[in-house]
């Protein structure tokens, strides 16, 4: 499945993925061939900053 364009619906997409089925970030991308970066630039666009602690992307501060 390509990932949503829409960052807001990127934001949910991802975040779901991370709580159910991924360990981190760098696993996410490794498995569905996708660039960590392509992802966080697009969710730093919205204001969101990934945090491995959570293994999900938040609000920046």
């Amino acid at each position: 499945m390509p990932l949503p364009k829409d960052p807001n619906m990127l934001l949910s997409y991802i975040n779901t993925q991370l709580r159910d089925n991924y360990q981190d970030l760098d696993e996410l991308c490794s498995s569905m061939g996708v660039s960590a970066g392509d992802i966080t630039d697009s969710l730093a666009g919205i204001g969101y900053v990934y945090d491995s602690g959570l293994n999900r992307f938040v609000i920046s501060n």
